[in-house]
C-alpha cells in the first residue's frame, strides 16, 4: 500500500489535490490509477508540456460552487462566504417574502448581494398542497408559480428549484455519532414505514400523484422557457418509497426518469444528488451520465451516504467517507459540460461549531444539514480539491 501510495503522488497535481481533501474519492488503488491517466506525463507547472494552467478555478464552462445564503443575509455571513472563494450562492428566500414573487422585492435581494460579489443560481420556489393533492385552487396557485418564473427570468435568476413531496417522512430521521464524537445524520425506514396518513393530507397513489405533476408541468414549463429560467425538481429525500401511507414518485431512479420525459425540455430538469442517489442503490456515476448527457441536470448537491439497506437504512457520512464515489461523479460532470450550481450540503455537526454556538436550525429534521461553518468550510474544501484534481488531468485539460 504505501509503494502504491507513493505511485500515486508521482501522478502530478491532480492526485496531489487528491491528497490534501483525502483519497477517499477513489474507492481503489486501480481507480486511482485509472484517473490518473495511467501515465506520467506532467502537469500543472511541472516541466514545459504541462496540460494544466495553475492556478485551477471555476470557468464559465465548469460547475460553480455554491453556499446556502439568505437573499437578505447579513454582511457577516456574505463576508465569511466569500473567505471560502464561494461568488455564487444557493439563495433561502425569506419566510415572509411575497407569492408570487414580485420584480421589486426580488431585484432588491438579488442586487443587494451582487454588489457584495455573491451571484443567486438557484432560489426554491414553493409547491402548494394544492398542486401537489390536484385540489380546488392549483390553478390560482400555479398561476401564481408561472408568475414568479415570469419576475425571476426579468431578474436574472438563471434556476428555480422545487419539491413535489405528498407528505415527507422526516419521522425516520435521527442523530448519531460520526467520526471523533461529531454529529451526523442516520435513516432507519423501519422505525416509521407503518406511521399512519395525516388526517390533513389523506393518503394518495402514484398514479394520481404522476397526473397531478403532468397537469403541473404542462402548464409551467412553457413559462418557464419563455422566461429564459430552468427548473429542477429535488428528488423525494428520504427515498421511501411510501410515506405516511402516500405513494412517492420522486424516490426512485425510474421516476427520475419519468419526470423529463413528461415535457421534453431543458427547462425541465432535476437536482441531482450523488448522495440520494446511493441512498437507492443506484450508481451515481452512470445516473449522472444519463441526466448529464441529456442536458437535464438543473442544479446539482454533492453529498455522501453510507447504505446498509438500499432505499431503507443509510447513515448521512461525511463528505469524504460515504459509499458514493465522489472523483468520478466529478469527472462525469466536467465531462458533460455541466456549468450550473453544485451545492455541497448537508454540514456535519462538530464540537468547533458547537462550542462556538454556530449551528444551524433544523438538523435532523431536515435531513442532516445542522452543522455550521466549519462543517461548511470542510464540505466546500474537500468539493473543490476534487474539481481541481479532475481538472488537472490530462484527459480533462486536452478536452477543453
Amino acid at each position: 500500500m504505501k509503494k502504491n501510495r507513493r505511485d500515486f503522488i508521482k501522478k502530478g497535481t491532480a492526485l496531489a489535490a487528491l491528497s490534501v481533501v483525502g483519497l477517499h474519492a477513489c474507492t481503489d488503488a486501480s481507480q486511482a490509477a485509472e484517473a490518473a491517466g495511467k501515465n506520467d506525463e506532467p502537469t500543472g507547472n511541472q516541466g514545459n508540456n504541462s496540460v494544466a494552467a495553475w492556478p485551477i478555478s471555476e470557468t464559465a464552462s465548469t460547475p460553480k460552487i455554491l453556499m446556502f445564503c439568505a437573499l437578505d443575509a447579513d454582511e457577516k455571513t456574505i463576508r465569511r462566504i466569500k473567505q471560502m472563494g464561494v461568488t455564487n450562492i444557493n439563495g433561502a428566500y425569506p419566510a415572509n417574502g411575497p407569492i408570487p414573487w414580485q420584480e421589486a422585492h426580488l431585484r432588491k435581494h438579488l442586487d443587494r448581494l451582487k454588489s457584495q460579489g455573491l451571484t443567486v443560481l438557484n432560489l426554491m420556489h414553493p409547491v402548494s398542497s394544492n398542486i401537489v393533492l390536484g385540489r380546488e385552487g392549483r390553478d390560482k396557485d400555479i398561476l401564481n408559480f408561472k408568475e414568479s418564473l415570469r419576475v425571476a427570468g426579468i431578474c436574472g435568476l438563471p434556476n428555480v428549484e422545487y419539491n413535489f413531496y405528498v407528505d415527507r417522512l422526516d419521522e425516520g430521521y435521527y442523530e448519531m455519532e460520526g467520526r471523533g464524537g461529531s454529529g451526523v445524520t442516520g435513516y432507519d425506514y423501519s422505525r416509521v414505514k407503518d406511521l399512519p396518513a395525516k388526517p390533513e393530507i389523506g393518503t394518495h397513489k402514484a398514479n394520481e400523484i404522476w397526473a397531478n405533476l403532468t397537469y403541473f408541468l404542462k402548464a409551467v414549463i412553457p413559462a418557464a422557457e419563455k422566461a429564459g429560467v430552468r427548473m429542477a425538481l429535488h428528488p423525494n429525500d428520504p427515498v421511501a418509497q411510501v410515506a405516511h401511507g402516500s405513494d412517492q414518485i420522486m424516490a426512485n431512479l425510474a421516476g427520475w426518469k419519468r419526470l423529463i420525459s413528461i415535457v421534453d425540455s431543458p427547462a425541465n430538469g432535476i437536482t441531482y444528488d450523488p448522495g440520494v442517489t446511493r441512498e437507492m442503490g443506484e450508481d451515481p456515476v452512470e445516473v449522472c451520465r444519463y441526466f448529464a448527457s441529456r442536458d437535464r441536470i438543473n442544479h446539482m448537491h454533492y453529498r455522501n451516504v453510507t447504505v446498509d439497506k438500499d432505499y431503507d437504512k443509510y447513515v448521512e457520512c461525511f463528505i469524504d467517507e460515504g459509499q458514493a464515489n465522489l472523483f468520478a461523479v466529478m469527472q462525469e460532470v466536467l465531462r458533460n459540460g455541466y456549468n450550473r450550481g453544485l451545492l455541497p450540503e448537508h454540514p456535519h455537526i462538530l464540537d468547533y461549531d458547537l462550542e462556538r454556538g454556530g449551528i444551524k436550525g433544523g438538523g435532523v429534521a431536515g435531513g442532516g444539514g445542522g452543522g455550521g461553518y466549519a462543517g461548511d468550510v470542510f464540505n466546500v474544501a474537500f468539493t473543490r480539491g476534487l474539481m481541481m484534481a479532475a481538472m488537472s488531468l490530462p484527459s480533462y485539460s486536452k478536452k477543453v
